[in-house]
């Protein structure tokens, strides 16, 4: 099999070589050639590309340096299997909606998966908002369902080697700290850099101190895809691991990519928790918890922005900087009784004011 030639191809720096074979040996009745065309891949490192042969198309995904985290994780295992692979048979175990695997090739890089379309929440979102609510109602109710699934995990699974403990959540909080602010120039004096600090401190403890649960890590509109029958499919979910049941719902509902007022907001939570079986008082914590968790997930996310920017030179990302800091603000202000939010807010409103 041989790959046809595409000027867009000729600047990637991959061996598709490799690719070459690996399409050969999935699908041999497909033919002498296909056509590879790279396809969007966001902060990524990996890359992707669609195949289109006679009979079939493809997503053949390269990861480079196999499997390697993205952001700092705890727990991996050096030479044992993508945890890409290892969550997708995971989740499919389940019932959870994954791409279907057709091949690998991993010392090479390569994997090849099912091609989903370019449908993905994001994008359907901007064609169809009168879907909005009926798409994200499924979403949240998908989530309670998979953690219910997912409340058992088997024996050695990379999910449970890794969690969202206070170094880690830390290490995220001061992301924001070391990008967001001393990467732009923003320069915290002593008594603000002690504030922060303290803040910080608490805020890793409080949320590592929840109950843990199956983590997607980046459960959000661009890692959602829409299928034609209305179901939403899973991508982009290698870095799971063990976190608050909150944290997923932070990332879909104060998705850095959307905007949605409170009451879409509560209503949603509502629908999570009939779907979670949660009422009265349980109710009223998971919202507190998803303001906690709110706080911490948007101040990484600012950071990661700009550090994309600087490191990654992406710089689309910025324009989302801003909308997630004030998401942060709106959070902290809704806990305001805490005297640790009440200190972050006046600290965001005298570095960064509006």
């Amino acid at each position: 099999m041989t790959l046809a030639p595409s000027p867009e191809l000729s600047d990637l720096g991959v061996d598709l070589a490799p690719l070459s074979r690996l399409v050969a040996a999935t699908f041999p009745a497909s033919g002498e050639t296909f056509v590879c065309e790279p396809m969007p891949s966001g902060a990524s490192t990996r890359r992707y590309f669609r195949l289109r042969m006679p009979q079939a198309t493809a997503v053949a995904m390269f990861v480079p340096e196999k499997a390697r985290p993205e952001e700092i994780v705890k727990g991996d295992c050096p030479g044992a299997r993508w945890p890409f692979l290892e969550v997708r048979e995971l989740l499919a175990s389940r019932g959870v909606d994954v791409p279907a695997l057709y091949g690998e090739d991993t010392e090479q890089g390569w994997l090849l998966l099912e091609d989903l379309g370019d449908d993905t929440l994001a994008a359907v979102l901007r064609a169809r908002e009168a879907a909005r609510v009926d798409l994200y109602v499924r979403a949240v109710t998908d989530l309670a369902r998979a953690q219910a699934a997912l409340a058992e995990l088997p024996t050695g699974s990379v999910v449970a080697s890794r969690a969202f403990d206070e170094d880690l959540l830390s290490w995220e909080i001061h992301h924001f700290r070391e990008w967001a602010l001393e990467a732009r120039g923003i320069a915290l004096s002593p008594g603000d850099r002690g504030v922060f600090d303290r803040v910080a401190e608490r805020l890793a403890e409080s949320i590592a101190s929840l109950p843990r649960v199956f983590v997607h890590r980046d459960y959000q509109s661009r890692n959602l895809m829409v299928r034609a029958g209305g179901g939403l499919c899973w991508i982009d979910f290698q870095d799971a691991l063990l976190g608050p049941r909150v944290y997923d719902l932070v990332a879909l509902l104060n998705d850095s990519y959307q905007v949605f007022d409170r009451p879409f907001l509560e209503a949603r939570l509502d629908d999570y928790a009939r779907a979670a079986g949660l009422g009265g008082d349980a109710r009223i914590q998971l919202g507190r918890e998803f303001d906690r968790v709110t706080v911490q997930r948007k101040l990484k996310d600012a950071g990661r922005f700009v550090f994309i920017d600087r490191v990654k030179a992406n710089g689309s990302f910025l324009k989302f900087v801003e909308p997630t800091i004030a998401k942060v603000r709106a959070s902290a202000a809704r806990l305001s009784e805490d005297e640790d939010m009440r200190a972050l807010s006046e600290l965001l409103a005298r570095i960064l004011p509006r």
